[in-house]
C-alpha cells in the first residue's frame, strides 16, 4: 500500500590539489578518504538510524515481523545486529534510509602509500512515503555541507529523484483486487508496504488523478530482487496469473 521515494546522487570530496606521500605529510594533511569517512559517519546515529535533520518518517502501523525472519530473508550474519529503532517493518516501509552504494577510490590491488586528493561515493537515500523527494535531497545536501570536516570541498552531481506512493484503499478496484487475490492464492491478502521505490508510479498518480492504482509484484521472500541470483517461485507465479485473470474477468463483468 506504500512505496518509499528515492534520492540518489554522487558526492565528491576533495581536500588536496594532488596526491602526496602519506609518510611525508600524513598526520598533518587530511586526505580525501579521511574526510569522506568522517563525513559519511554523521549520516547515522549510534543505533544506525538516519540522523539527518529534515528527513521525516510516516506514522503508520505495521504487521508483526520477527528479527529471525529478517535474518533469514536478508541474509544477516550471526552476530550482526539490525540497525534503526521502532518495529522492523516501520524501519523498512515508513522511515528513511541512507546507503552508500558505490565508491571511486584507489583499489586494494593498486594501493600505495599515498594521500588521496579526491574520493567520490554514490549515496542512495530512501524517502519515507509522503515526503517530497526534492525536500529530502535538500535536507541531505544541507547536512553534508554543514558537517564537512577539515573544510573539505564537496561537489554534488548525477542527482536522481523520485517520489514515494501511498494507495487510496477506498476505491472499488482495491476491493475487487483483494477478492481476486483471495481466490487466486487461496488465502486472504495482507496490505503491506515496500521499502523500495518505483518513481513512475507517483508520476502516474499525478498524470491520472482519477485512476485507482494498486501496485503488486510476483515475489516471494527469497526472490532476492535485483541481486545476481534473482529468482521467481513458480507456484507464486501461477497464483499471480490466476489472480490477474480473475481480476480482469470480474472487471469485465462490471463494465459489461
Amino acid at each position: 500500500m506504500s512505496l518509499r521515494g528515492n534520492a540518489r546522487f554522487t558526492l565528491t570530496v576533495r581536500t588536496l590539489e594532488h596526491a602526496s606521500h602519506s609518510g611525508m605529510f600524513g598526520g598533518a594533511v587530511p586526505d580525501a578518504m579521511m574526510a569522506t569517512v568522517r563525513l559519511l559517519s554523521t549520516l547515522w546515529d549510534e543505533q544506525g538510524a538516519v540522523a539527518v535533520e529534515g528527513l521525516v518518517e510516516r506514522d503508520a502501523p505495521t504487521p508483526e515481523y520477527a528479527e529471525e525472519t529478517l535474518r533469514d530473508e536478508a541474509g544477516l550474519l550471526d552476530g550482526v545486529s539490525p540497525v534503526g529503532t521502532g518495529s522492523i517493518l516501520s524501519r523498512i516501509w515508513n522511515k528513511p534510509s541512507v546507503t552508500v552504494t558505490g565508491i571511486d577510490a584507489t583499489s586494494v590491488a593498486a594501493a600505495s602509500n599515498t594521500l588521496l586528493p579526491e574520493v567520490s561515493v554514490v549515496i542512495s537515500a530512501r524517502v519515507a512515503p509522503g515526503q517530497d523527494a526534492q525536500a529530502a535531497y535538500d535536507a541531505i545536501e544541507r547536512h553534508l555541507r554543514a558537517h564537512a570536516p577539515f573544510g573539505a570541498e564537496l561537489a554534488f552531481s548525477d542527482v536522481d529523484l523520485g517520489n514515494g506512493f501511498l494507495v487510496d484503499t477506498s476505491g472499488w478496484a482495491v476491493g475487487l483486487a483483494r477478492g481476486a487475490m483471495s481466490d487466486g492464492y487461496g488465502a486472504d491478502p495482507v496490505d503491506l508496504g515496500v521499502g523500495g521505490s518505483i518513481p513512475f508510479i507517483a508520476d502516474l498518480v499525478s498524470e491520472f488523478p482519477g485512476a485507482q492504482i494498486l501496485v503488486t509484484g510476483v515475489e516471494d521472500p527469497h526472490a532476492r530482487a535485483h541481486s545476481p541470483n534473482e529468482s521467481l517461485h513458480l507456484e507464486t507465479f501461477r497464483n499471480a496469473v490466476a489472480t490477474e485473470a480473475l481480476l480482469l474477468a470480474r472487471m469485465n463483468e462490471i463494465v459489461a
